[in-house]
């Protein structure tokens, strides 16, 4: 099977799952929920095993600390999704806040032109949706990471299915031809 047609049907399915996910956010907020509990806990059981081969007793220290709260996190997200829900949504409004200050700031004062309006045009729909968040919440948390997921499937699947054509033609490009002699 060629590369491209793996790359086409990578990009449908993840565009029909973005569908799903924008016409059920509550299902698909619990779905990454879960998923992200899960993701925690493997991270933190890799960085716990990770932290032995740390070259100082400090780090070694640091990093079984870390590993063991990630599981811990993920331990707790998995058995009470719900929460879980809750605590990611207020982490993910505070993060599009803090993230918008820095992108402010980081803009006034290190860029001018066009780059500079960039970024704080960035910094500022990131405040608007992390005060939007938190200004709805806990409310919000029955959609928001559904959403996020359901426009991060469309993002990839479009992306893919645009990949799939370039990659096409590029081989078809690349083709030999033969004459019509």
């Amino acid at each position: 099977m060629n590369n491209w047609i793996i790359m086409m049907i990578i990009g449908v399915l993840a565009v029909i799952l973005g569908i799903l996910a924008l016409a059920n956010p509550f299902a698909a907020s619990i779905t990454a929920t879960v998923f992200a509990g899960w993701s925690f806990l493997f991270l933190g059981a890799f960085q716990t095993f990770a932290a032995f081969s740390a070259p100082s007793t400090g780090a070694k220290i640091a990093g079984v600390i870390l590993g063991l709260l990630a599981l811990v996190i993920g331990v707790h997200i998995i058995a009470q999704p719900l929460q879980g829900l809750l605590s990611l949504t207020f982490a993910a409004g505070i993060l599009f806040l803090v993230s918008g200050v820095f992108k402010g700031v980081f803009g006034f004062s290190n860029f001018e032109g066009s780059a500079r309006w960039a970024l704080l045009l960035s910094g500022l729909v990131s405040v608007i949706l992390g005060l939007m968040v938190l200004n709805n919440f806990p409310q919000s948390a029955a959609v928001l990471l559904g959403v996020l997921l359901a426009i991060e499937l469309l993002s990839n699947g479009i992306s893919a299915i645009a990949l799939a054509f370039a990659v096409r033609s590029a081989n078809n490009a690349d083709a030999p031809q033969e004459d019509a002699t």
